[in-house]
C-alpha cells in the first residue's frame, strides 16, 4: 500500500500541472481510483502473468495494479509524450521494476500476447477490439470498464462476438458496468 500510496500523492501532485484525471475525482482517490481499480483483479486468474493496459493516460488502471500484483508484468500504452514521461518518472520513483511504458499509438506498439488486455477510457468497444485484438489469445481476458456504456456498447458489438462479452457490476459505482469476456479465434481476424 505504500506504493500506492506513494503514486496517488505524485498524482495529486502532477495534476496541478498536467490534467490527468479531474480534480474532483483526487477528492475521492481511494475509491474513483484504487478501489476502481483494484476491482479488475476479481475478473482475472490469480496466475495471469502479463496485463496489456491501453491509453493507460496517468497510469490507471495499469500502475494501481502493478503496485498491487508485483508478480505480473504491466505494458502501459500512451500516446501523449507528457504523460508518458512523467509515467516513467512515477513508475521509477514508485519502484515498479514491473511495469513497461509504450510511448506511442497502440497501432505502433509491437505484437505480443497477454493474458489481460484492459482499457479504462481508451474507444469504444468495437474499434478497441479491432485495434487490439493482435494481441489476444483464445485464453486472454478482456476487462473493460466501460461506466454507464457497458450495456450499450455491448449491444453494438455483432452477434457473433456479444455472446463472448458479458457485463459485471462495478463495486464502486451501481451504475457502471465492466464488460469481461474472451475473443474466439475468428472474431481476433
Amino acid at each position: 500500500m505504500e506504493k500506492v500510496e506513494s503514486y496517488l500523492a505524485a498524482l495529486r501532485e502532477e495534476n496541478t500541472h498536467q490534467n490527468l484525471v479531474s480534480a474532483r475525482s483526487l477528492e475521492q482517490a481511494w475509491i474513483r481510483h484504487l478501489a476502481d481499480s483494484a476491482q479488475l483483479l476479481d475478473h482475472v486468474p490469480r496466475e495471469t502473468l502479463t496485463w496489456l493496459d491501453l491509453g493507460t493516460g496517468p497510469g490507471l488502471p495499469g500502475i494501481i495494479l502493478a503496485c498491487m500484483r508485483p508478480n505480473f508484468r504491466f505494458i502501459l500504452v500512451e500516446s501523449r509524450r507528457r504523460r508518458v514521461d512523467w509515467l516513467h518518472d512515477v513508475a521509477q520513483a514508485v519502484g515498479l521494476a514491473n511495469v513497461q511504458i509504450e510511448g506511442s499509438r497502440l497501432e505502433l506498439v509491437s505484437d505480443c500476447k497477454v493474458d489481460v488486455i484492459t482499457a479504462r477510457a481508451f474507444a469504444p468497444l468495437p474499434k478497441l477490439i479491432d485495434l487490439s485484438a493482435r494481441f489476444s489469445t483464445d485464453a486472454t481476458y478482456w476487462v473493460l470498464p466501460k461506466g454507464r456504456s457497458a450495456a450499450q456498447e455491448l449491444h453494438e458489438l455483432p452477434r457473433s462476438a456479444r455472446k463472448m462479452f458479458h457485463v459485471e457490476q462495478s463495486v464502486t459505482d451501481p451504475e457502471a458496468g465492466i464488460l469481461v469476456g474472451k475473443l474466439s479465434k475468428s472474431e481476433r481476424m
